[in-house]
């Protein structure tokens, strides 16, 4: 197992591809907080499989927008497993809404958990990672990160905004052996975007397929974990800075 006895911290893990890359960490050894933004009830679903799969999982509550927050969920997750060693900032939110409809709440609100939140739980975790000499962040940005789209110019910010923290981060960490990486999903059929996967969106769905080489519409989320665990795990430990895009080859385009 790759990550044997590591210790974790997912945000957005009770579902989506938080809860994909949680259950695959578990699955390779690690000791994972599962985080929810609210239900402690889906969080401790995720552990529950979490732990039936053979691994060891913690169910803990925070709102990745909120600082707050953040410094108690890693007080909290050192205080249970006595340390942290990857963290995966994948906490997120999705508004679709054209530029003229886009309100100074759904702008906040989507550059606050998707790109401030990120920040600050890498600040968070950081003096542990110095403590312990190493440490690994991995970054979930987009497609809409590395290129853009329409209807969802907050968070296309956020997430372009996400790629570049990854590189600013890594350049300044990375000289104490802090890995800071990201990647960016394509389609991925996750709760966030079950909006657009409606049977009134057929139209859309085939676009997508069309606009992917590989004639892929929407992947699944089990699909990305591999590349997780492969930033997580020592296999990465010369790799500073990148954003890997997973998406059936949309941005290759």
């Amino acid at each position: 197992m790759r990550l044997q006895d590591k210790v974790a911290i997912v945000t957005g893990s009770s579902q989506g591809i938080g809860e994909a890359i949680a259950r695959r960490y578990g699955r390779e050894g690690a000791r994972v907080a599962v985080v929810a933004s609210r239900s402690m009830d889906k969080a401790n679903t995720v552990v529950k499989a979490i732990r039936g799969e053979g691994g060891v999982a913690e169910a803990f509550v925070a709102d990745c927008s909120k600082v707050a927050d953040i410094e108690r969920l890693v007080a909290d997750v050192i205080k249970k497993f006595g340390t942290v060693d990857i963290v995966v900032n994948n906490a997120g939110i999705m508004h679709t809404a054209s530029v003229e409809d886009t309100t100074e709440a759904m702008w906040d609100e989507q550059l606050d958990l998707n790109l401030k939140g990120a920040f600050f739980l890498v600040k968070s975790a950081y003096p542990e990672f110095r403590r312990k000499g190493k440490g690994k962040v991995i970054n979930i940005s987009s497609i809409w990160g590395i290129g853009a789209g329409p209807n969802c110019p907050a968070y296309c910010a956020a997430k372009g905004g996400m790629v570049n923290l990854t590189r600013a981060l890594a350049v300044e960490i990375g000289r104490h052996n802090i890995n800071v990486n990201s990647i960016a999903p394509g389609n991925i059929a996750t709760p966030l975007n079950a909006h657009l996967r409606g049977p009134d969106m057929a139209d859309y769905i085939q676009q997508m397929a069309n606009m992917t080489p590989t004639g892929r519409d929407f992947l699944q989320p089990e699909e990305l974990t591999g590349t997780a665990v492969y930033l997580a795990s020592d296999d990465s430990d010369a790799v500073h800075g990148v954003t890997i895009a997973v998406d059936a080859g949309w941005s290759a385009w």
